[in-house]
């Protein structure tokens, strides 16, 4: 990088801290580089220990753990920017509960940040319409339209359907959350998926049930792979 180049990004940065901050989401305090100041967001819980590299869960050096061995999910891999702990499950359940629609661009961008493997089409799990006309938005869907425009990869708003309208799966013992969401999706006709990856988009994995039922789904439509893509996985308590 020039001299001249270093000049030009002085002069931005001074430029920059002339300009109003913005307060920071977390801790109030002037922000001149987003949503939230730069040591909140180091300080956010990023998943980068040893994990499965199928549902995200932590294991020794990164091996696939003993439950996807014996039980393999549907989808093929898993990404997630966060372990879902404080604050990030406030900045989800502000996202979803109390509308702060802008924090979609800001955890839709972390976990755009971490994704190394492109696929032809982003899918985001679906909301069933009655869920979706009580709360106005698919939180899921926000997200993957922002990783969309990050990653330059098309997002199929219609390629899926919830066609049960299932009891939120944060109000079941982990049991239940299998059977609950068994047939709870559709791929409507016209949607050739043959071949393809398909990225699923969704706000938290905890057992992996939905985005489980879901990429079943993707896979009887054709799809070749399927990952999930989540802001944040939901870790066993003795981790």
């Amino acid at each position: 990088m020039s001299i001249l180049t270093h000049h030009l990004f002085d002069i931005g940065a001074k430029f920059a801290r002339l300009l109003p901050g913005q307060p920071c989401f977390l801790c109030g305090a002037h922000s001149y580089a987003g949503l939230c100041c730069p040591g909140c967001d180091d300080d956010l819980p990023r998943l980068t220990t040893a994990h499965c590299p199928v549902c995200a869960l932590p294991t020794l050096a990164g091996h696939v753990c003993g439950h996807c061995l014996n039980q393999p999910p549907a989808f093929d891999h898993t990404v997630a920017a966060f372990t879902y702990e404080f604050p990030v499950d406030k900045l989800v359940q502000t996202l979803k509960f109390r509308e702060r629609l802008i924090l979609a661009s800001y955890l839709g961008d972390a976990l755009a940040q971490r994704i190394v493997s492109l696929p032809d089409f982003i899918v985001a799990l679906p909301l069933h319409p009655t869920r979706l006309r009580e709360r106005g938005f698919n939180q899921s869907l926000l997200l993957a339209r922002q990783i969309s425009r990050r990653l330059k990869v098309p997002v199929l708003p219609d390629a899926c359907e919830r066609v049960r309208n299932t009891p939120p799966q944060s109000t079941l013992p982990w049991k239940e959350r299998d059977k609950n969401m068994r047939q709870a999706f559709l791929c409507k006709p016209g949607i050739d998926l043959r071949g393809k990856h398909v990225a699923i988009v969704d706000d938290v994995m905890t057992t992996g049930a939905s985005i489980g039922e879901l990429a079943r789904t993707l896979k009887h439509a054709g799809a070749r792979e399927v990952s999930a893509w989540v802001v944040a996985r939901t870790l066993p308590h003795d981790h």
